[in-house]
């Protein structure tokens, strides 16, 4: 069986290497002060072994750029940036670049994404979504990486805006538990909205507890005809008004690898709280 392996915690790795990343725009705010850090912690993971590093573009948007003063069109610019560095980054290595879609929860940064319940319907979230997508498509990423989605409905709203989209791309949800998604509903109920999707290459979750993996992986795995993607946190529990994550797994992320293989993960990385050391281990662990 073939392991894939992705990269970490872009935050954490930013972090790691002294950029500031709080507010409003998280990891989008070292990408319009300071590329060059972000593109050093994409090369990292590069160099760590990853075969996909995913870009900074999980917290920009339009409407979040014109919340703190900006414009629709520096937005837009910040999106195509964000392609464009990292694929300088990892220029001369085996790595590829994932877009990230993240959540409409996201942009509020509020821990919305965490809790899954939004005060807007379907198709709101299909012209956010719609709008974010065009504008990335326009970079020529080499996957799509729909990230941390935690609701139903959200899931439906990607659904139809990338039906006809035949990037290669996997879709990643995050849960609360080892059966329901932080909105409280059945995980099932929402990768049955999205297993049809062209070019599909895998389905999982990320930004989970370390210990929920094996049993998620378990349960999708008969719902799906693609791969299974895991990369969660090094555990802990966020705090949406410190911005910060309490109470971190001291256990490494490549002590784990047996379990989730044998529940049929075979695309590897890492999210909140771990960094391109954890992807190093990760990649020695597989190679041994």
């Amino acid at each position: 069986m073939t392991v894939h392996v992705i990269d970490g915690g872009l935050s954490t790795e930013l972090e790691r290497l002294g950029a500031k990343i709080q507010g409003e725009l998280w990891t989008g705010r070292a990408l319009l002060e300071d590329p060059a850090v972000v593109a050093e912690a994409h090369r990292a993971f590069a160099l760590a072994g990853a075969e996909v590093v995913i870009s900074s573009s999980y917290q920009l948007s339009r409407q979040g750029f014109e919340e703190i003063g900006l414009t629709a069109a520096d937005a837009d610019e910040a999106l195509r940036q964000s392609i464009r560095v990292a694929k300088d980054a990892v220029a001369g290595t085996n790595a590829k670049v994932a877009a990230s879609i993240g959540p409409y929860g996201a942009v509020l940064h509020d821990g919305s994404e965490y809790r899954g319940v939004y005060a807007v319907g379907q198709a709101e979230l299909e012209k956010f979504h719609s709008e974010r997508l065009a504008v990335l498509l326009e970079e020529s990423p080499d996957y799509l990486a729909i990230e941390t989605i935690s609701n139903v409905v959200e899931a439906k709203a990607l659904a139809q805006v990338l039906k006809n989209v035949d990037v290669p791309k996997w879709f990643s949800f995050t849960a609360g538990s080892s059966e329901l998604l932080w909105s409280g509903e059945k995980v099932e109920d929402a990768v049955r909205e999205i297993a049809e999707l062209p070019n599909l290459v895998a389905v999982g979750f990320n930004c989970v507890a370390p210990e929920l993996v094996a049993g998620l992986a378990e349960r999708i795995k008969p719902l799906i005809n693609a791969e299974i993607i895991a990369y969660p946190n090094r555990g802990g529990t966020w705090d949406s008004a410190a911005g910060v994550w309490l109470g971190n797994e001291p256990r490494e992320l490549a002590s784990w690898l047996d379990e989730w293989t044998a529940a049929g993960v075979t695309w590897v990385g890492g999210c909140c709280s771990t960094d391109s050391r954890d992807i190093a281990a990760v990649k020695d662990a597989l190679g041994r």
